[in-house]
């Protein structure tokens, strides 16, 4: 498939995501206008072959749920920075310190949702094993009172996102048994050496046996919200700071709407901190050792009873009021007003029973590990971590002049970074082979992509994230003494910290 997208490594023209994703600029504008415009994909509500405006979207009874709870959020937001800056003015409009997302754009015609990249999460499989995981279209919210192909044109897009999430196999398909999960994994694998652009491969992608000839409104599972929810340029009183708001909204087939859900795995780490005795429940459940590998491995699913419902990431990392990295206030750290949920001495306790059992941890080898997957378990800590802003995949723009995915990359470090992982899953279920569903911190991927990414900014190369480590072996972290840098490349950190990022050797 002819896709401009960042190159695994000098020498190789093969874009990272092929066969696990879609972001051909001019077959996406095609399926927006035809196949997976947002009018065909909401279920029961088919509006011939009219776009639909942000206002004609939300005015829909299966979207009213999902508005109404976007405006609470935003004003309990509001509120919240009232209380707790009330130095700092917020609304909407540059006038305002905190400039607060403008909800009218969300009642406008002049605005609506266009697809800007679909992606293959086979890799969520273990979630879900008999659907195959997920497929997702991402849909980038811009403005239409201005031209598409105004050789002068101003990119309308708007700090918004909204993640259709469909079952990789549908109902239907699972009691049919055909296509397989393997067949469906081949399928998306063979997209890689498509050499079509446009209606044409839009065209090869939605046919019978296509990649896409799953995706019916019938599959629908939810949908993601994402948006930057305020902006702060920098002051005489602080640095910048950007808040994105993340919400998840199941569908429910029963009443045709999507319903508020909790989001999977993010910590509620405020009522935990309230509630003594949710903290000790919480506690057990994820110190187990069975849970706790899980937990090691990337594919714990935590109980809802200890989940939040909202998410908001603020970037730069590390604003204690923002109370959003779940390990703030759950181990001893930042927040000193609450007894901490785990101590060192739990987590060591953790880590040797595991051990004693014959438990095989992969990352969580000190406390410090401990605590980094507590932070990016969940949305909000992963949104945090090698995001552009509070994004892991703003999308391809079409929109744009000159489309083009050779200098605007759609997806983050950590979405091109994972792909290799999620490429190995296909291959895995396309040959008959059980998957390898594990996965690795957020700011690293795993050892299984260190041939195809080794020197890119994605691992070890120039940007890469790293560890520092010391001459005395016994003071570095087992968790994260294998993030060396490239031949080259030091790996250089500031503060009190020993994580940095690999940039040319200065000795």
């Amino acid at each position: 498939m002819l896709v401009l997208a960042p190159f695994a490594h000098a020498g190789d023209t093969a874009p990272l995501e092929r066969g696990a994703a879609v972001t051909e600029p001019y077959a996406l504008r095609e399926l927006d206008r035809t196949t997976f415009g947002l009018n065909r994909m909401i279920v029961g509500e088919r509006i011939s072959e009219v776009p639909l405006t942000a206002a004609d979207l939300f005015a829909l009874p299966a979207m009213q749920p999902l508005r109404k709870s976007l405006d609470a959020e935003i004003d309990r937001y509001v509120a919240q920075h009232k209380a707790t800056l009330p130095d700092e003015s917020i609304g909407v409009g540059p006038s305002f310190a905190f400039e607060l997302f403008d909800r009218a754009v969300l009642d406008s015609k002049d605005t609506r949702f266009v697809l800007s990249g679909v992606v293959n999460r086979m890799d969520r499989a273990f979630v879900d094993p008999a659907h195959c995981g997920e497929v997702r279209l991402l849909y980038r919210l811009v403005r239409t009172n201005q031209p598409e192909t105004a050789e002068d044109a101003v990119s309308p897009r708007l700090p918004m996102t909204l993640n259709l999430v469909f079952k990789a196999r549908g109902d239907d398909v699972v009691r049919s048994g055909t296509p397989s999960c393997a067949e469906i994994a081949k399928r998306w694998l063979d997209t890689a050496d498509i050499e079509l652009t446009g209606s044409e491969l839009a065209a090869k992608l939605t046919g019978a046996d296509g990649s896409l000839a799953l995706i019916r409104p019938e599959n629908i599972l939810r949908i993601e919200t994402n948006l930057q929810i305020a902006h702060a340029p920098k002051s005489a009183i602080r640095d910048f700071r950007t808040d994105y708001m993340m919400k998840v909204f199941d569908y429910h087939a029963e009443t045709g709407s999507f319903e508020e859900a909790v989001m999977e795995d993010q910590i509620d780490r405020d009522r935990l901190l309230a509630d003594p005795a949710l903290a000790a429940a919480f506690k057990a459940w994820l110190l187990e050792p069975t849970h706790l590998a899980e937990f090691d491995h990337g594919t714990v699913l935590i109980p809802d009873q200890f989940l939040a419902k909202v998410a908001v990431a603020p970037t730069p990392v590390g604003f204690v009021n923002s109370a959003l990295q779940p390990a703030f206030g759950l181990m001893q750290g930042e927040d000193t007003t609450h007894a901490p949920v785990f101590s060192e001495a739990d987590v060591v306790g953790a880590l040797e029973k595991a051990a004693a059992n014959g438990v095989q941890l992969q990352n969580i080898r000190s406390v410090a590990g401990f605590e980094r997957r507590l932070n990016d378990i969940g949305c909000g800590g992963c949104h945090q971590t090698r995001g552009i802003g509070g994004f892991h995949f703003p999308g391809v723009d079409w929109m744009a002049a000159k489309p083009s995915n050779a200098t605007t990359v759609p997806g983050s470090p950590h979405f091109f970074g994972d792909q290799v992982r999620r490429r190995d899953i296909l291959t895995a279920f396309a040959e008959g082979r059980e998957p390898d569903f594990t996965r690795g911190f957020a700011s690293r991927p795993q050892e299984r992509a260190s041939h195809e990414l080794a020197g890119t900014v994605y691992d070890d190369g120039w940007g890469g994230h790293c560890y520092v480590n010391r001459p005395d072996q016994a003071e570095n972290d087992k968790s994260f003494s294998a993030w060396t840098c490239a031949s080259g490349l030091s790996c250089q950190a500031t503060g009190n910290t020993r994580m940095g990022m690999c940039f040319i050797s200065t000795r």
